[in-house]
């Protein structure tokens, strides 16, 4: 099953992520990340989740994919069980090495090559308010057309709110 979840920042999407495969799914899982080490707090927030996958799956229970930028090519490799966390990062990653030329093509094929089992994690937009400058609107943009695009084809649409899951497909 194909399972969007989405909500704010910080609202519980990883962790339920990795409730619903421990719920559900046999071992191996493929992990993609899309995160890069920036700063030190992006590092910390790495090695939690790393960590956290660790406790959950055992050495051989979660194979860590780390792809800022080729996500179709990430998920084709992943096998028949897969997380991707984060489409957000993604985006911003896409926007930062000036490639977001290439956002049509890899968000198609990405979504063609998502696996049966699928846990995609996102962040969603458009509860706020509209940025003031060009690049952050520019990255909503994208950001709502990827959540739009993976949605339609999920099975599963969660939407997370204050660390409790809420169905919306």
């Amino acid at each position: 099953m194909i399972t969007l979840i989405t909500g704010g920042v910080k609202a519980g999407k990883s962790s339920r992520a990795l409730a619903l495969v421990q719920a559900g799914w046999t071992f191996p899982v493929s992990f993609i990340a899309t995160a890069e080490v920036l700063d030190e707090e992006m590092r910390l927030r790495i090695a939690r989740h790393r960590e956290e996958r660790a406790r959950m799956g055992g050495t051989e229970g979660f194979i860590t994919l780390e792809e800022p930028v080729e996500l179709d090519r990430a998920i084709a490799q992943a096998g028949q069980n897969a997380v991707v966390d984060c489409i957000p990062m993604w985006i911003n990653n896409l926007m930062y090495y000036q490639r977001e030329a290439e956002f049509p093509r890899i968000l198609d094929a990405f979504i063609k090559s998502m696996p049966r089992n699928c846990i995609v994690v996102t962040n969603e937009t458009g509860l706020g308010n509209i940025p003031f400058d060009a690049a952050s609107r520019r990255y909503n943009i994208l950001l709502a057309e990827a959540n739009r695009k993976i949605a339609g084809a999920a099975d599963t649409v969660e939407f997370m709110i204050s660390g409790i899951p809420l169905r919306v497909k």
